[in-house]
């Protein structure tokens, strides 16, 4: 990893605060004075500054359960990122894997392993996602076998593929797809005549929402949890 990288990884500092320190002599690399963003870390290397070891930090795996009015972006716009709900340092280095509109709730994975969440929502991995519905009306029995077939959504040229509805009440179901066309829960209702008026993420692969987290609140994935993925 270059040094520059280095610095900026292991601390609070910008790249162009990590260069003003390198040009100022503060920065060794197993005791040699480095001044070059460009030089290579050695493997296990004491890199410091001022004489105080850095240490890099390792991938972070988050689970956040969303409430909602607030948007799967790294940016604020209309509504507040979920990464404000994040009180880690680095914050700008994480992304999300896998969104959920400003008005559902529920399990969102946020982390900064691009390789990991590639893995998780890759259109080529089957990688069931749970939702728990809430409709407007009820639902009627046959719509099980309709979805298992695949519904047709409205521009779509192709039928959804085959997804799992289990009936837990005239309007509430559990709705599990392995795709993620644009409002694509809320169109095949729509496609059936019915409308989704509460929509919350329980489960992504094998990754389920923890149920002691709080809307809002969010914790750190186990390494059960990272390695379903892996």
């Amino acid at each position: 990893m270059r040094l520059d990288k280095y610095l900026c990884e292991s601390t609070e500092l910008s790249r162009a605060e990590a260069k003003r320190l390198l040009r100022g002599g503060e920065v060794t690399c197993n005791g040699k004075v480095i001044k070059t963003g460009s030089f290579k870390v050695p493997e296990g290397a004491e890199v410091r500054i001022e004489g105080n070891l850095l240490s890099l930090r390792g991938l972070r795996y988050i689970m956040l359960n969303k409430p909602v009015d607030f948007i799967s972006s790294t940016a604020d716009d209309d509504y507040p990122s979920v990464l404000n709900l994040l009180d880690i340092d680095k914050v700008s280095t994480l992304h999300i894997a896998g969104r959920l509109d400003v008005d559902t709730t529920g399990l969102l994975l946020i982390t900064d392993d691009g390789q990991w969440s590639h893995k998780l929502m890759s259109p080529k991995k089957v990688c069931g996602k749970r939702y728990r519905v809430e409709l407007a009306d009820p639902i009627q029995d046959s719509a099980i076998e309709a979805f298992a077939k695949g519904v047709e959504l409205r521009n779509e040229k192709t039928v959804t593929k085959p997804a799992t509805l289990e009936i837990l009440s005239p309007t509430e179901v559990l709705l599990t797809i392995t795709e993620g066309k644009y409002h694509q829960v809320k169109r095949m209702f729509a496609a059936l005549g019915n409308k989704v008026v509460g929509l919350h993420r329980e489960q992504v692969g094998q990754i389920e929402l923890d149920k002691k987290l709080a809307p809002g609140e969010w914790r750190y994935l186990t390494e059960v949890e990272i390695d379903s993925v892996k």
